[in-house]
């Protein structure tokens, strides 16, 4: 072999033993990031050669693939979970519709609306019974009965400027009230709401032989106490006639002639104990607030002892809600019991001077 031959040779073997030192590095280099435990002092630290089928990144990457689909089930099936809880429990709790009422919660119509911004519109739904088929409607107030021929009078509801009231849906009242105690107190105005509640409900109710007056007295103004019973649903409608909540008493000693009775301002009436232990109460008083139903038929006003016969309806009236509102607080579990304070229209008997009264 010449010189060149062998220095050739020598050459091409120096090549092949660089390259294959390179190769090993690199082989090495991606043994170690995968697994350190790839090198072996039985092979003098050479490491495994690692071929496209080992097993070892595949079952890593495998595992890491599972894991995620796992976190993705796990997450839609929270979802699925918390939207159908939400959807049983929550929803009936906001939404009228789900209880009868035909008021969508999802406008927001009710919140922060007030009710008493509003006028009356024409609704050619009403009205919601006729009297002539209610027995508790007096017959002086069933202007149909009585031969009026219009009814368009019967039409009007009250629509709110910036929302929309619930419609009136009476199984769902029916419901609410079962087992329930309501109770109307006040004047003219109370009783005759409380007739329209009654006929209302009565619409709603197949037998109507099971809605009586549990005294079997017919309805009249006279009567101090009225009250309702709906036997299917067990619960009564009750009102107590007291125009004024206050006591009207006798004549005290030593008053003037013209004095015939007085209202004590500073005593609720004598039959307030029955008011107690009711679902819900609804006072009204006002109407009698008016010359015509006190000076003018001798009755003044006292408190305590002393005979007030220069006292103004205006200040007696703040005084007798004073005692009322000082009787809720005292008597009445607000936790157990609604109470609502009803007002009056001025135009009931034409006084101009009780939109003072309202405004006080």
């Amino acid at each position: 072999m010449s010189g060149i031959e062998i220095m050739s040779s020598y050459r091409k073997s120096k090549s092949l033993n660089r390259s294959s030192s390179i190769n090993k590095t690199i082989l090495f280099g991606r043994s170690k990031s995968f697994n350190r435990s790839t090198l072996s002092p039985l092979n003098g630290g050479s490491p495994r050669a690692l071929s496209a089928a080992s097993p070892r990144p595949n079952r890593l990457s495998c595992v890491s693939q599972w894991s995620r689909m796992l976190i993705v089930i796990g997450l839609f099936v929270s979802f699925i979970i918390f939207f159908a809880g939400g959807y049983i429990y929550v929803l009936p709790s906001l939404s009228p519709e789900f209880l009868g009422y035909s008021l969508s919660v999802f406008n927001n119509s009710m919140v922060g609306c007030d009710i008493f911004n509003g006028s009356w519109v024409l609704d050619d739904a009403y009205p919601l019974y006729n009297a002539s088929e209610c027995p508790f409607a007096e017959q002086g107030f069933n202007c149909l009965g009585n031969g009026r021929s219009d009814n368009d009078y019967l039409k009007w509801r009250w629509k709110p400027k910036h929302c929309d009231l619930p419609r009136f849906d009476v199984y769902c009242i029916l419901e609410r009230f079962r087992n329930k105690r309501i109770v109307f107190v006040g004047d003219s105005m109370s009783r005759t709401q409380w007739e329209s509640l009654i006929c209302l409900l009565m619409t709603g109710v197949e037998d109507k032989k099971s809605v009586y007056e549990v005294n079997g007295n017919n309805i009249t103004k006279r009567i101090r106490f009225l009250g309702v019973r709906f036997s299917s649903f067990n619960f009564t409608i009750e009102f107590f006639r007291s125009v004024f909540l206050v006591q009207h008493g006798l004549i005290p000693r030593h008053a003037p002639r013209r004095v015939t009775s007085t209202l004590k301002l500073d005593k609720l009436d004598n039959i307030s104990n029955e008011w107690l232990h009711a679902d819900i109460l609804i006072f009204n008083t006002g109407q009698w607030w008016v010359p015509g139903k006190l000076f003018q038929v001798g009755c003044y006003f006292q408190v305590g002892n002393s005979l007030k016969l220069g006292m103004s309806i205006r200040t007696a009236f703040r005084l007798a809600l004073g005692t009322w509102a000082a009787w809720v607080e005292r008597s009445i579990d607000t936790n157990k019991t609604r109470v609502f304070f009803r007002t009056f229209e001025p135009s009931h008997w034409r006084y101009p001077f009780i939109v003072d009264i309202l405004n006080l």
